[in-house]
Parts: C-alpha cells; sequence; structure tokens
C-alpha cells in the first residue's frame, strides 16, 4: 500500500483498512460455506490479513510519530514479516 503525502493520509489509511475489514468479512462468510473446498479464499483471507496488519502498524506509526512531534510522513510500511512478529 502506498502512503499518501499529504494532510488526509490518516483518513486514507482509515479508509483503506475500512474496505479491507468488510472483504475479510466477505471471505470468511465464503469460507464458512465453502467447507473443505475453499483454498482460494483461505490464501486471499491469509493474504488480506497480513496487509490489514501492516495498515494498522503504520497508522500506529504514524500517530506515535505525532504524539513525539515528529513527521508522520517519516512512517513506512513495514514487511509482513516484522509486522506478523509482534506480540499484541
Amino acid at each position: 500500500m502506498q502512503q499518501p503525502h499529504d494532510a488526509s493520509a490518516e483518513q486514507a489509511i482509515l479508509g483503506r483498512i475500512s474496505k479491507m475489514v468488510a472483504d475479510e468479512k466477505v471471505l470468511r462468510d465464503l469460507l464458512a460455506d465453502a467447507g473443505p473446498e475453499g483454498a482460494d479464499e483461505r490464501a486471499r483471507l491469509t493474504a488480506l490479513e497480513h496487509e490489514l496488519d501492516q495498515c494498522w502498524d503504520l497508522l500506529r506509526q504514524r500517530r506515535a510519530l505525532t504524539e513525539a512531534g515528529e513527521d508522520p510522513g517519516g512512517a513506512r510500511v513495514r514487511p509482513s514479516s516484522t509486522v506478523e512478529g509482534y506480540r499484541s
């Protein structure tokens, strides 16, 4: 996901997150009905979950930079392997 560099960047990220959450719900509903034949949907859901985690991480980075008085534009999308390694 490319990050906008204007003042509406946080809104753009939140909009992307909202769309992905809606897509995630659709995929979960499809999987509930698909049974064992949902391999494609499971793969799409996994990819979507990783991208969603990256977006949340980017949003947290931006907010932390803002709180620290730094430029939130310095936040970057981190690799999924990094983001997925975080503990809740």
